[in-house]
């Protein structure tokens, strides 16, 4: 039976619940719910009109509701008054499709026809900018290597405190807190579980951090690249698949550790990574972390070739350890169901068709790329990405044909938006257009 959303209310004394969902750009909509009208509201659903977000609607559609999932219940740490709920999308009694929660459910059901599950965990970066996002707020943060400086760390101890003193207080087991690559970047890491899972926890953590930033006279971005001198945003996942207790992709007598299935589903992810760069990488700012010049650190530590290998971070597939390996080329602007939704689909195809990703490449690969021409390429900006995405017909299978189009109209019409006004030039400083459209993705 289901969590009842009345009787936990009284328990936990929540008086509002956000009833929330993630549009196809990964703006995070919400009603605020007073919890006298949450029966009603889990029975039916909260009302939204489709056409006043990224989805691909019109005013004469009919009302879209967000039925929350119980399950994914989080009361604010910081205004335990307040409920957080995740919701899936309805529209004349059927799942919208185009719905990024239930594009990802869809995928986790494919998966679980096959006794399988995937678990991910994501590290999600971010930087905590001056308001007007001009500049990083902390002018003391000037090292040219400043990746694990300890006195920029403990400079932002109060903040950094208070979001993982909320993840203990969630459960999510978060595990370490550093200063990144960049002036002015963090990152914030905790324990892997089930896809889904890991996609709200995902959502709430942007909304999280934005939030209690905030409250520290401070602004938080995930932008993927708001400084075009200093390393990007990128938001790395580390998957795994499961049969109960049992890690699939786990074999000890394997080099790098990795099963057959491991490497299918390997084959898989980096066949269809050029179309999958139109989901991980969604924004016209995302391509100035791909293919770009070197940073002031020296290194941008994002991917430009479709490679994998060992424990080498200059690769877009990571195998780290044993059982699992880390997709690198995500970014902060990415889509949390999207990011997952892409790679099970990915993942399912080249288990299905025992696609072998060829062999591991032990190189620097940001000086040696040139010994492999023809590897292929991550696209060098948007427009490349949807052109793949548009000519993939794996994930118009996997997603519907219809999604698939949705997506890409709306894309377009951003693109054109911003042609109108400006050009993209990963060589020139980012633009105002990419500021105000991307600063609080």
């Amino acid at each position: 039976m289901s969590k009842n959303l009345s009787q936990i209310a009284k328990q936990k004394k929540i008086k509002y619940f956000l009833i929330s969902f993630v549009d196809l750009f990964g703006v995070l909509r919400s009603k605020l719910v007073p919890a006298q009208a949450i029966g009603e509201m889990q029975k039916n659903g909260a009302g939204f009109a489709g056409f006043a977000t990224w989805l691909d609607m019109t005013p004469a559609d009919s009302d879209m509701f967000g039925v929350p999932d119980p399950d994914s219940l989080i009361q604010l740490p910081w205004n335990k008054e307040i409920g957080w709920l995740a919701s899936d999308l309805y529209m004349d009694g059927k799942p919208v499709k185009a719905s990024p929660r239930v594009m990802l459910k869809e995928q986790i059901k494919k998966m679980s026809q096959k006794k399988l599950q995937m678990k991910s965990g994501v590290e999600c970066e971010y930087f905590l900018i001056s308001e007007d996002g001009s500049s990083i707020a902390d002018q003391r943060d000037i090292q040219s290597k400043p990746c694990y400086d300890q006195s920029a760390l403990m400079r932002r101890y109060d903040l950094i405190k208070e979001i993982c003193d909320c993840m203990i207080t969630m459960g999510w087991k978060p595990y370490q807190n550093d200063h990144e690559d960049a002036n002015g970047q963090f990152e914030m890491n905790w324990d892997y579980t089930d896809s889904l899972i890991t996609a709200d926890r995902h959502v709430f953590f942007k909304y999280m951090v934005k939030s209690l930033a905030e409250k520290h006279g401070l602004r938080a971005t995930f932008m993927p690249k708001p400084f075009h001198n200093l390393t990007g945003n990128g938001c790395h996942a580390h998957v795994s698949v499961w049969n109960g207790k049992n890690n699939k992709f786990l074999d000890k007598k394997d080099t790098l550790g990795l099963s057959k299935l491991a490497y299918n589903f390997l084959g898989g992810v980096m066949n269809n990574t050029q179309a999958l760069s139109a989901f991980f990488n969604p924004t016209i700012n995302s391509y100035r972390r791909i293919n770009a010049p070197p940073t002031k650190s020296g290194a941008t530590w994002s991917p430009s070739s479709i490679s994998y290998t060992g424990n080498n971070r200059t690769h877009m597939i990571r195998i780290p350890d044993q059982g699992r390996f880390e997709l690198r080329l995500m970014d902060g602007a990415a889509n949390p169901y999207l990011l997952q939704a892409g790679i099970i689909a990915a993942g399912l195809e080249g288990i299905n068709k025992k696609i072998n990703p060829g062999k591991p490449l032990h190189c620097n690969m940001y000086k040696d790329y040139k010994k492999y021409p023809k590897l292929k390429k991550l696209p060098n900006d948007v427009n490349q990405a949807i052109s793949m995405l548009q000519k993939s017909k794996s994930l118009a299978d996997a997603f519907g044909k219809n999604v698939i189009e949705s997506y890409i109209k709306l894309k377009n019409s951003e693109i054109k938006d911003f042609k109108s006004k400006f050009s993209f030039n990963k060589k020139k400083p980012v633009t105002k257009w990419e500021k105000d459209n991307t600063l609080d993705c």
